[in-house]
Order: structure tokens, then C-alpha cells, then sequence
């Protein structure tokens, strides 16, 4: 049959399908933000409320649920869209608001614009954020859709164009293809920055009847969701962006591997793979051509070092999930000894847009040794924690202060630490530099796969520093003696310069080890996991220093080097909140009626600092562990 007849085959489907969506929009459409953050802040709640209160006024209203909108720090989120009103964004969604919404907004046309957080922009169908000041520096092509699509209802994606990048590429060579991944620079996301066109070449150039396309889902960073959140939003652009590279390279069988403690990732791919099947775009002859290519997931069990792509493809062969010694690589001999494709999700998801759109628009977004966007999860010490997606050569500043809206509480910015837990820690005076894989490799640290973690001038960059080490440490496979035992020596020597035990040797000793790991290590988790000790020795030295010298925590964040105290001038003698909130009754009453802590009792947890009235502000943090005289 021949080609056209796909296109024909398409035509229909999304034909069908805009006339589902269309009919939605005669009616007044609330979509909940239902991805994992939004759950974990009450969206399910919220949900089951509207649904309650509609019903009982007897409303003609849908509900649907949609995925991560990026503005973690609102959740819960919903965008109500009524007819003759511009669509509406309501944040920080609890049950008392979506009552008062129903009431007024649904049933009296009051739209309560005190509570909405912004008025969206119509687009076709669907409408899009452009009024959050972020908007500005924001150029969305893997988050496009996510936040206001089902990613339970092909349908939703199918609206908005989803699976016509399949469609040309059916009718295209598949050098054509591979040909506009060269030409569109696409590094891959996951880490590395391997040029995804390069990989394909040589995969489509390895003679062999089976070949398999991998997509890389086993995110383990401490504090990244980047992919967990499009597998939940957005599902079916990934699953696009493989086909595309299964035509491209010959390959008849992927597999989305997915940690388990991603369960709602897992539901959603599995619903997305199994209605993209029944609408003939997974399968045999897809889309009635000579084209066959089916996907399944494979759950890993959580292991940081999966993330390897050799330690994937070992864990996925039921082998001991260590990394191997290359060459040969993925694209020669991968899994079960065949020529595989191994890209991330967010690289997959780039795919679609780039067929689309072509190669030399890719080109302007971005650097020219590194084009397109970078999706970051923005936590920590920041004011709009979020998921975000700008240009490469975005500055950090300006994802921190322009996008992030600067550090919380009036506490002064100190550093980011980017990259996983193998990246590094950067000072304000690196704020400036662009980001892209080159320049930040030059300041110390890696772009890894998208997490940024903003710390404030209350995080000791020891303390921060020894966190990570001890999390690349225990997730250690074991395998090489400068990983395995090399770590496990660098946290033994952070952990005494915590304590206050440490000397000025340990420094060098330090810098040492983590250079001598780095060469020693077979992977990237061992190679990298010194990068927060380099880069904090190389940056915040004084504060190495201060704890070896002075026996000081500058920070006052290291347990053994800091105490409580209560002033007495502050103390008011009727105010026992302090007493109440102290989990080891270290706190007691004077002679005087005062309040004061026995400090052989006291396990540091911090209580009595955070309860105590803001009125009296009687209880100090100190630091070096010297009593003040009653």
C-alpha cells in the first residue's frame, strides 16, 4: 500500500480526534494538575471535590486530568476553561477554593480573579501560558503540551498534531532522517552530550537483522523529576521520537526503562503504548505501511547505576546491573549482543519537533556548539521551585533570579550545585556563565540531566558536599577499586572535617583522591562523583578551613560544631513553647524562671529554634561550640 495512505489513515484519526476536543471546548473544561507533585500537594482532593460539587448543582462542566504544568511551588494547579471567558490558571488549589469556584465561577460567571494566578492565551484548542514573567526566557519544546493535555487519551495528543512528525517520516529515506539529526547538532540529554545524529549513523550501519531502540527513564538524581514529569504529562511524544529513530535506524523492538518507583510514569506509558497500538501507530505495517515497530516497558528496580547504559543493558539481560568496559559501544553491540539506540527521554521527546520543524530551526535556538532548550527541575533554596525549559545559553542567574524569583526568607544567594549528585557546587561569581555543556564543564561541573539545586548562606558546602559524596558512594556498584574504596575514603575524611576532626593534610589528600578517581573509575557515576568535593574545594576553601582551623561551621549547619542556646534577656518566663517542642527534654527552668538548654541532652533537632516566638527570638543558633556564660 502505499505511502499516501498513511497520511490518509492520519488525516482521519486527528480529524476524529479534534472533534472529540472540540466538543470539550463548548463546555466548561477544568484540567487538575495530576502529576506526581500535584497529587503529592492534594490534586486529588481538589479533583474529587470539583466532581462532587458539580454533580450536586447539577453543572455542565468536564474534568479531566492533566500533567505537570511546571509551577511546582503553586501546585495544586487547575485551569478552568468557560465558554466567554478567557481560560484561567488557579494555583495553590485546596478543597474550600475549588467549592468557591464552582459556586461562583461556574454557576455566576464570577470568575474570582483575586484567586487566578493568570489568564491564558488561547491557542486553537488548547490554551498556553505567556503572562508568568518566567514566560520571557521560557522556549518550550518538550514541555510544550505538558500541563494541558490527558496523557491518558491519545486523542488529546493526536489534536495537537501529535504523531504527524511519524507521518512525514514515513515518507522520507531513512538517511533523510538520520541526515537532520546530524544537522540539527542534538546532543543527547541524559548526560553525556554524545551527538545523537552520530549514534544513529552507527547503528544504521551495523549490519544486523535485530536491532533495538532503548529509552533511558532510570532518573535518580536527588531533587530531578525532569523525566519522570514528561513521562506522566506527555508520554506519546516520547513514544513518537522512538519510532521516528526505529525507522531511522532498522530497529523492529524498543523498551522504556522505567524505575518502578515511578508507578503513575509507568501507568501512564503503559496506557499511552497500549492506545497508540489499537490506533495503528504501534505494531505491524503502523499506519498500514511496510513500517513495524512495537515498544514495551521494562521496570528497573532503582538503582542509581542503571543509569549507565551499559549497566541498563546488563540489568535488563537479568545480569548483576554493573557497567562494562567499552568498546564495543551501544550502537554495535548493546543489548543481547545487538545494535541498540540508547537515548534518554528528553532526547526522544526533541525528535518529533526537530522532523517537524526541521533541522535549521533546531540550530537557532540555543548555542552553536550546542542548540536547542535544557529542561531543568529548579529546587532548593529558591522562591518558585519548578520544572523549566530555556535555551541553551541561559545564563544561571537568570534561572535562579529571572526565573526562580530569587532566594526566600532575605537569606543571601551562596551557590548552585548542578548535575545530580555528581555535579558541582557553583559560586554567584560563575552566576554569569551560559549554560551549555562546554562552559559549565569548564567551571567544574556537568549539565548532567537537568537537576539545579539552590543553596543559601544556612548550607555548609562541606556538609553539602559530603551529601552527595555519601549518595554516589552507597550507590556505588562496587566494581572498581578506585570507586568502591576511593569514596568511601573521601566521606571518611568529610565526615572528621564535619566533626571538627579533620587537618590541612586532608585537603590535599582530597584533591588527591578525587583526581585519581576520576581516571581510575569505568563509569561516569565514578568519574564524576568527586566533582562536588573539586568544585567546593576550588570555590568555598575558607569554609573547608574555617572547620579544620577554628573548629567553626560558618554555616552553622554541622551538628557537632554548632549548639543552641536561649538568651536570657530575650526569654519571657510564662512562654513554654520551647519546654514543649523538645523532643529529649534537654530544656529546663532556672532559678530565675528562665529558660536554658542542657547541652549534654540536647540532640540538635532544631525544634526549640523554629517554635520559638518570632516576637522574642530567644533561641540562637551558635557556632564554634562555646558556651556563652549564664
Amino acid at each position: 500500500m502505499k505511502i499516501a495512505t498513511a497520511a490518509e489513515h492520519y488525516a482521519g484519526m486527528k480529524a476524529k480526534a479534534e472533534q472529540k476536543i472540540n466538543s470539550l471546548q463548548e463546555k466548561t473544561l477544568i484540567r487538575v494538575g495530576a502529576a506526581t507533585c500535584g497529587l503529592a500537594a492534594g490534586a486529588q482532593k481538589v479533583k474529587d471535590t470539583f466532581v462532587e460539587e458539580i454533580k450536586h448543582k447539577g453543572l455542565d462542566a468536564e474534568i479531566i486530568e492533566v500533567g505537570c504544568m511546571g509551577h511546582c511551588y503553586a501546585e495544586p494547579m487547575a485551569i478552568i476553561s468557560k465558554p466567554g471567558f478567557p481560560a484561567l490558571c488557579y494555583g495553590h488549589m485546596d478543597e474550600g477554593l475549588a467549592k468557591l469556584l464552582v459556586e461562583e465561577f461556574l454557576g455566576n460567571d464570577d470568575p474570582c480573579y483575586e484567586y487566578a494566578l493568570v489568564a491564558l492565551e488561547p491557542n486553537d484548542i488548547f490554551p498556553t501560558f505567556s503572562d508568568f514573567p518566567r514566560d520571557a526566557y521560557e522556549k518550550k519544546i518538550i514541555l510544550e503540551h505538558c500541563g494541558f493535555i490527558d496523557p491518558e487519551d491519545i486523542d488529546h495528543y493526536l489534536a495537537r498534531e501529535g504523531y504527524a512528525s511519524l507521518v512525514k517520516t514515513l515518507q522520507m529515506k531513512p538517511e533523510e532522517i538520520i541526515s537532520a539529526m546530524v544537522d540539527s547538532g542534538l546532543r543527547g540529554r541524559g548526560g553525556a552530550g554524545f551527538p545523537v545524529g552520530k549514534k544513529w549513523t552507527i547503528c544504521r550501519n551495523t549490519p544486523s537483522e535485530i536491532k533495538y531502540i532503548i529509552c533511558n527513564a532510570d532518573e535518580g538524581d536527588p531533587g530531578a523529576f525532569m523525566d519522570r514529569s514528561v513521562l506522566e504529562s506527555n508520554p506519546h511524544q516520547v513514544i513518537e521520537g522512538m519510532l521516528i529513530c526505529a525507522y531511522a535506524v532498522g530497529a523492529t523492538k524498543g523498551y522504556i526503562y522505567v524505575r518502578n518507583e515511578y508507578p503513575l510514569a509507568v501507568q501512564r506509558v503503559k496506557t499511552a503504548i497500549e492506545q497508540a497500538r489499537k490506533k495503528g501507530l504501534l505494531g505491524s505495517a503502523i499506519l498500514d505501511s511496510t513500517f513495524s515497530f512495537d515498544l514495551e516497558v521494562f521496570e528497573g528496580s532503582g538503582a542509581f547505576v542503571c543509569g549507565e547504559e551499559s549497566a541498563l543493558i546488563n540489568s535488563m539481560e537479568g545480569k548483576m546491573g554493573v557497567p562494562q568496559a567499552r568498546p564495543p559501544y551501544m550502537a554495535v553491540s548493546g543489548f543481547w549482543g545487538r545494535p541498540t539506540v540508547l537515548n534518554n527521554v528528553k532526547t526522544f521527546a526533541y525528535v518529533t519537533a526537530i522532523i517537524k520543524k526541521g533541522a535549521g530551526w533546531f540550530r537557532e535556538i540555543g548555542t552553536e556548539a550546542t542548540p536547542g532548550t535544557a529542561v531543568f527541575t529548579l529546587v532548593g533554596k529558591v522562591a518558585n521551585t519548578g520544572l523549566v525549559e530555556v535555551p541553551m545559553g541561559t545564563t544561571l542567574r537568570q534561572l535562579v533570579f529571572d526565573i526562580g524569583e530569587g532566594i526566600p526568607n532575605d537569606k543571601e544567594f551562596k551557590a548552585v550545585q548542578i548535575g545530580g549528585p555528581s555535579g558541582g557546587c557553583l559560586p554567584e561569581e560563575t552566576l554569569d556563565i551560559p549554560i551549555d555543556f562546554d562552559s559549565l564543564e569548564k567551571a567544574g561541573a556537568i549539565m548532567g540531566s537537568g537537576g539545579l539545586v539552590v543553596l543559601d548562606e544556612d548550607d555548609c558546602m562541606v556538609a553539602i558536599a559530603r551529601y552527595f559524596l555519601e549518595f554516589t558512594q552507597q550507590e556505588s556498584c562496587g566494581k572498581c577499586t578506585f570507586c568502591r574504596l576511593g569514596t568511601k575514603h573521601m566521606l571518611d575524611i568529610l565526615t572528621r572535617i564535619t566533626q571538627g576532626k579533620g587537618s590541612l593534610a586532608d585537603l590535599d589528600i582530597l584533591q588527591e583522591l578525587a583526581e585519581d578517581i576520576k581516571m581510575g573509575s569505568l563509569c561516569n557515576l565514578g568519574k564524576t562523583a568527586p566533582n562536588p568535593i573539586l568544585t567546593t574545594l576550588r570555590y568555598f576553601r575558607d569554609e573547608y578551613e574555617a572547620h579544620i582551623l577554628e573548629g567553626r561551621c560558618p554555616a552553622r549547619m554541622c551538628k557537632d560544631l554548632i549548639l543552641y542556646y536561649i538568651v536570657p534577656e530575650k526569654c519571657t518566663k510564662l512562654c513554654n513553647v520551647c519546654v514543649g517542642s523538645c523532643p529529649v527534654e534537654a530544656i529546663y527552668t532556672r532559678e530565675d524562671g528562665l529558660k536554658a538548654i542542657d547541652q549534654e541532652k540536647c540532640v540538635k533537632c532544631d525544634n526549640c529554634l523554629k517554635t520559638c516566638p518570632p516576637e522574642h527570638n530567644a533561641v540562637i543558633k551558635l557556632s564554634p561550640p562555646v558556651l556563652p556564660e549564664e
